[in-house]
């Protein structure tokens, strides 16, 4: 018996493509037909037919430009859509509510400059969440006190606060215990003393400051005490100028110490407080930063309007 075999149809099968279905998502698809001159697919997972829009949305050009980096070149080759078609899409796309759910919580808060411009961000880092945001002229006291007074009408219950010393004030957060960062500690020095110093007392003083991390508060205070007291006379020495006036000889040390001094109170709160969980390091959202400028530099060039909202977008993301 002879069987009639369709050989068109046998080799010419619709192969799947990559197209979402709208309903399931999957990606199991396949061309089905034309509807009013448009390609029409339907899902074989679901059964759905649709017709795939090739117009980028706002939402979408938005996404792929914060997310995967993509220029304003880039998309307008990829969507065949113009330089100022794009712009404008990204220009009138509108940032979502939002309204980080009220917590207790340990907060690590700390601005960067941005551009021109100041960020300040407060953060989870239990959730890995920025709860608080918002552009500043610079940073200024007035500003943390803004974002926590923010947080506090929001519910929020802060147990304790991480950051540099420009927040290390004891009337700031009087109930709430403070965290001093190490990093920033370091750094702190560093910027007085350098990474090559040529001063013996620099030298110890900067092997000490990079133990910090590593360190207990009894050895570590009793090693910055016994610095203190080795170097006193080097410390107050004085030198008399022309014009007569007398100075301290070595400030930038002196300031060096002055500093570890000065928060030294708030270098090991974690470790008198171990059940808040109050990391010692502001790491956390200096991580948040890294990603948001190297965005600002993928993206140079774009208006300020711009730029702000693609900071805000990125640092709202839970990570």
């Amino acid at each position: 018996m002879l069987l009639y075999v369709d050989i068109k149809r046998l080799f010419n099968k619709p192969s799947l493509c990559s197209k979402k279905c709208p309903d399931c998502d999957a990606v199991t698809t396949k061309k089905n037909g034309h509807f009013r001159g448009k390609q029409r697919y339907r899902c074989t997972s679901c059964g759905v037919q649709f017709v795939h829009n090739t117009k980028p949305s706002p939402l979408t050009l938005w996404h792929e430009h914060t997310e995967h980096h993509q220029t304003v070149e880039a998309l307008s080759t990829r969507f065949h859509r113009s330089l100022k078609t794009v712009r404008t899409y990204l220009d009138t796309y509108t940032l979502p509510e939002w309204s980080p759910a009220p917590r207790v919580m340990v907060a690590v808060a700390d601005a960067t400059k941005v551009g021109t411009a100041w960020i300040l961000v407060i953060r989870d880092p239990d959730e890995g969440e920025n709860v608080y945001s918002k552009e500043i002229e610079t940073e200024a006291i007035s500003d943390y006190q803004e974002g926590f007074r923010d947080l506090e009408e929001r519910k929020f219950i802060i147990t304790a606060v991480v950051g540099d010393g420009r927040i290390m004030i004891p009337w700031l957060f009087p109930k709430v215990k403070m965290q001093m960062c190490h990093f920033h500690q370091e750094q702190i020095v560093i910027r007085y003393l350098t990474l090559n110093p040529e001063l013996p007392a620099s030298k110890e003083l900067l092997v000490l400051i990079r133990t910090l991390p590593t360190n207990d508060e009894a050895s570590f205070t009793d090693a910055f005490n016994l610095w203190c007291r080795t170097w006193h006379a080097f410390l107050n020495e004085k030198t008399r100028a022309e014009s007569g006036r007398v100075s301290f000889t070595h400030k930038r040390v002196r300031s060096a110490r002055d500093s570890i001094r000065h928060h030294l109170p708030y270098l090991f709160t974690f470790e008198k407080y171990p059940e808040l969980n109050i990391p010692n390091t502001a790491n956390s959202l200096d991580g948040s930063f890294k990603k948001v400028k190297m965005a600002v530099g993928i993206h140079s060039g774009q208006t300020h309007a711009r730029k702000m909202k693609m900071v805000l977008s990125m640092l709202r993301k839970k990570s």
